[in-house]
């Protein structure tokens, strides 16, 4: 049941279209998914995934589907990302280039991260913040599948973050939390939720974080605002407002989505360029960490070496991604690509290295037959004999894990929390 005022406020906003808005909300949802393009190419992803229903229009790489595809394999495989097909206009909006420093401020859960980091193809630096502990843990898991190496996961309100980084990105998104109106068919907690003191409360806060985002976003920079409610006062007011307080910006582009028009749920977005050109960078990081063990593995495991800013907590170790400078002030579960850890004098590939590369990247490969790799991902051993040592478990040539080989059996080394 749908709010009355919620209903009242549509009927006056949208006229002779509120007849058909109200008759979307007696149909189910639309599912999406967006191929991977880190990963694989989309011709050759639906050759794997044949459930597609249509392309999303405002995404070349987004489409619909009738199946629940987050176990399927091309999802375990980090080739699909399960996503509500309006969200995807945001990122689509913002567009970054190859080699350009890109912040998403309130990243959680990474769909709209891991399809920025996709159009990045590696190259650059993307900065994904969530201020929610346990909501960063999922944006990690989420970038990890998807392989995304050049990725910095911070926890950080954004206060914090404007300290942190003045004027140094090229693109920021901010996918503000809102009233959650374009997710009433899906979600009946956002339902219950909902009021119109609800609705304010979170223009105010929107506002807020945008003031951080401006102070983050280098001259010339582009800064997209996105929400997944209709509220005009969270959506064209918030920028509105924005506007009148930063004269600098100037408002070159919007989409509003809605799901009697569009196949989706609705969302909206804004994109912003701030005039001039100034831009700062950070600090270097310059702490040395101690990477022999990690050589020693790499030397007989893997067919490549990486370069780059190597750094330790303990006894893990991540290589940073170009540009990002110095750690210091910063909270990160995740400061780049996760190598590993370093144990009593031997060295473990974490599995964000293995999701990251690709099949000719390894010294030992083994390629699973579906059933094999469902088998796999349950956290089974496997009766195959191989060369002995650290080994990529694939499917149809993509990574899906590690393994350790004895000779005739893999020992499974999928972490528990992603097996099932």
């Amino acid at each position: 049941m749908l709010p009355e005022e919620f209903l009242s406020r549509m009927k006056t906003d949208l006229g002779g279209d509120f007849p058909a808005f109200l008759a979307e909300y007696e149909k189910p949802p639309v599912r999406g998914f967006r191929v991977n393009t880190l990963k694989i190419g989309t011709e050759e992803l639906l050759g794997l995934f044949p459930y597609s229903l249509g392309p999303v229009p405002w995404c070349a790489d987004g489409f619909y589907y009738d199946v629940r595809a987050g176990r399927h394999l091309c999802s375990r495989a980090g080739l699909i990302y399960s996503q509500e097909p309006s969200a995807m206009i945001a990122a689509e909006l913002l567009d970054p280039k190859l080699g350009e420093r890109v912040l998403d401020l309130c990243a959680a859960p990474g769909g709209k991260s891991t399809q920025l980091a996709a159009k990045l193809q590696g190259r650059g630096l993307l900065v994904s913040n969530e201020i929610v502990p346990s909501r960063a843990a999922v944006l990690t898991e989420n970038l990890e599948r998807m392989g995304a190496a050049n990725a910095v996961v911070t926890n950080m309100s954004p206060e914090q973050m404007e300290g942190e980084f003045p004027l140094f990105f090229d693109k920021i998104l901010v996918d503000a939390p809102c009233s959650g109106e374009g997710m009433f068919r899906r979600d009946p907690e956002a339902v219950a939720e909902w009021s119109p003191e609800h609705s304010r409360s979170c223009a105010a806060r929107q506002l807020n974080i945008l003031e951080s985002a401006v102070k983050m976003l280098r001259g010339g920079g582009e800064l997209v605002y996105s929400t997944c409610t209709f509220a005009r006062d969270e959506n064209e007011g918030v920028c509105e407002k924005l506007m009148a307080a930063h004269p600098e910006l100037t408002l070159t582009a919007h989409e509003r989505l809605m799901p009697h028009t569009c196949k989706g749920e609705g969302h909206f977005a804004a994109k912003l360029v701030k005039c001039g050109n100034e831009r700062l960078d950070r600090k270097p990081h310059t702490e040395k960490a101690d990477i022999k063990l990690y050589r020693q593995f790499e030397s007989e495991s893997l067919n490549l070496e990486l370069h780059g800013d190597f750094a330790a907590f303990g006894e893990r170790l991540y290589m940073l991604p170009e540009g990002f400078g110095t750690l210091k002030g910063i909270k990160s579960p995740r400061p780049g690509l996760y190598l590993g850890d370093s144990k009593k004098g031997r060295f473990e590939p974490a599995h964000h290295l293995c999701m990251a590369l690709k099949k000719e990247d390894f010294r030992r490969t083994a390629n699973l037959s579906g059933e094999k790799a469902e088998e796999y991902c349950t956290g089974a051993a496997l009766d195959i004999e191989s060369e002995k040592g650290w080994t990529a478990l694939t499917w149809r040539g993509f990574p899906i894990g590690w393994g350790k080989s004895s000779g005739d059996t893999i020992k499974n080394r999928l972490p528990k929390f992603l097996r099932g």
